[in-house]
């Protein structure tokens, strides 16, 4: 079938509006993501006495649900966006509260949902609803005075933050807490809020760093590697070095086999043993395409929630990539964070693609979009919006 522009179906509307470079680098993750499931899960699934494949028939199986879900939400318009984030947000936010009572609790921590053989963490689809939400109320503070805005986005960071730290889970909470900071400094909020804000957070790592041995114990193990036990880290950085340039070949990787995570947080160092640096800084290119492509779409953008909530959706994805190389190289310490579209693990995969799928869709060329291309010519046409009084 031949799309033209003379065609109105939705699939050809979607074809000639969407950033197809950004959708089809996101596609191409999702191809590596499968080609190095293939690679670092065999050994895991046969650790657990499971078929050597199972990890990677189930990481395929949902790559077409994560296209699907990607497509569909990049079709939506940006105010059906802000309503499906709300009823995701509404409907996580309850599950999250659930997951504390009555969910499975693995290595300590209660983040997942058990729905027959399928295991959900609704924290993953919780983070791109934050971000719309969050942007639409921080632009609205700003263009009308009679909406409690910055009021509000503040009451939402409390709330996913809080129930985030009584999963526990840290490292979520730092990346939704930078996004979420960068947001706020975006909405040009007084500089006081913003100072008071970064004490709060520096307040909350030395209260955990004492209160919580195992977050004290991470940051010791990474301060101090002599103080406690770096086996994954130093595995994970041997991997680097055993691989070279070009890597030891598909298959020929030990690091696979002795890491318990090698197939989630460090897939990475997988990747770098056996297809070497060289693929690995393809995959980073990659990644660095897609976020500064769609920090450059978020930049031309004249409307104020468009503009804020891209650039957050694209931060998320962005940081938490960051996080999960950085971990892999001995950057960070260790933090539980799945590598995007490339990482194992169903939610991760499939609330990315909602995260992108959203970013896409509001990024789509809108007749009458108004483009950023003078910020003071943006600035008027912003506040004349504001005057009609637009509302979600």
């Amino acid at each position: 079938m031949r799309l033209t522009r003379a065609d109105k179906s939705v699939l050809s509307d979607w074809w000639f509006t969407v950033d197809r470079l950004m959708f089809f680098g996101l596609l191409l993750l999702m191809g590596a993501g499968l080609v190095l499931s293939l690679a670092a899960s065999p050994p895991i699934a046969e650790r657990y006495d499971l078929e050597a494949f199972y990890f990677v028939r189930r990481h395929a199986a949902l790559l077409l649900p994560a296209v699907v879900i990607m497509f569909a939400a990049s079709t939506l318009t940006p105010k059906q966006i802000r309503r499906t984030s709300l009823v995701i947000f509404l409907v996580g936010t309850a599950l999250m509260i659930g997951i504390l009572f009555f969910g499975v609790e693995v290595k300590g921590a209660r983040r997942w949902l058990q729905i027959g053989s399928f295991s959900l963490q609704p924290s993953e689809f919780v983070k791109p609803a934050f971000i719309v939400l969050t942007a639409w109320l921080f632009n609205e503070s700003q263009k009308r005075k009679d909406v409690p805005g910055l009021e509000l986005a503040i009451l939402l960071y409390a709330v996913f933050a809080l129930l985030l730290i009584l999963q526990p889970d840290f490292g979520q909470t730092l990346l939704i807490s930078l996004v979420w900071g960068a947001l706020f400094y975006m909405a040009g909020i007084n500089m006081i809020w913003i100072a008071a804000l970064v004490a709060l957070g520096a307040a909350g790592l030395v209260t955990a760093y004492f209160l919580l041995p195992h977050v004290a114990s991470r940051i010791d193990r990474f301060l101090d590697p002599a103080s406690g036990d770096t086996y994954q880290s130093d595995r994970s950085l041997d991997s680097f070095l055993n691989g070279g340039w070009f890597g030891r070949g598909p298959g020929e990787g030990t690091v696979k086999d002795v890491l318990p995570d090698s197939h989630t947080d460090f897939i990475f160092a997988v990747a770098a043993e056996e297809y070497g640096l060289i693929a690995c800084l393809i995959l980073l290119t990659l990644f660095a395409f897609i976020v500064l492509r769609g920090l450059s779409k978020a930049s031309q953008e004249s409307d104020g929630f468009i503009r804020h909530a891209v650039a957050g959706l694209i931060m998320l994805f962005g940081l938490q990539t960051l996080i999960n190389m950085a971990v892999n190289v001995g950057l960070l310490p260790a933090k539980g964070m799945t590598l995007p579209f490339i990482s194992y693990g169903g939610s991760s995969l499939l609330a990315m693609a909602l995260t992108m799928g959203f970013a896409l869709g509001l990024t789509r060329k809108r007749p009458m979009a108004g483009r950023l291309k003078h910020p003071a010519r943006a600035e008027h046409e912003t506040d004349h919006a504001g005057a009609r009084g637009q509302t979600a």
